[in-house]
Order: C-alpha cells, then sequence, then structure tokens
C-alpha cells in the first residue's frame, strides 16, 4: 500500500491499537492484582498476567513510534 504525502493524523486515544492495548494492559493488571482472579491462583499465573501486561504496553508504544516515525518522514 502506497503512502501519500497526506495522511490521516489521529490521536493515539482515537486508535482501535490504544484501546485494545488499553483493554489488554486493565485485564492483566486486575488478574495479576487478584482483583479478579480465582481462588487458587498460583503466583505464576498473576506473575504472567503482569509480564502480559507490560509486553501489551510495549507493543503499542512500539507501534505508536513507528506509526508517528513514518508520519513525520511523510512530511518531509
Amino acid at each position: 500500500m502506497a503512502w501519500g504525502k497526506k495522511t490521516m493524523k489521529k490521536p493515539g486515544y482515537k486508535t482501535t491499537e490504544f484501546w485494545l492495548s488499553a483493554g489488554a494492559i486493565i485485564i492483566g493488571l486486575a488478574y495479576g492484582s487478584g482483583l479478579i482472579a480465582e481462588a487458587g491462583t498460583s503466583g505464576i499465573e498473576k506473575s504472567v498476567s503482569f509480564v502480559a501486561a507490560a509486553l501489551a504496553a510495549l507493543g503499542y508504544s512500539s507501534s505508536r513510534a513507528t506509526t508517528k516515525a513514518a508520519e513525520i518522514e511523510n512530511e518531509k
């Protein structure tokens, strides 16, 4: 797909990626903190949910940085 000089600039909070990442982060943190975890959930499962939340945040940040870099490159 070719990108023209005019790109649609959208704030991060208006993107689907933001909302999906935010949902994954919130659910991961809620599960990891025990807010929505079942009784008898092991510490390993909670740790995995914290790691998954962190990876979702990093993935979104990386995706957004790539998008911003492409926008800046297209403006030149």
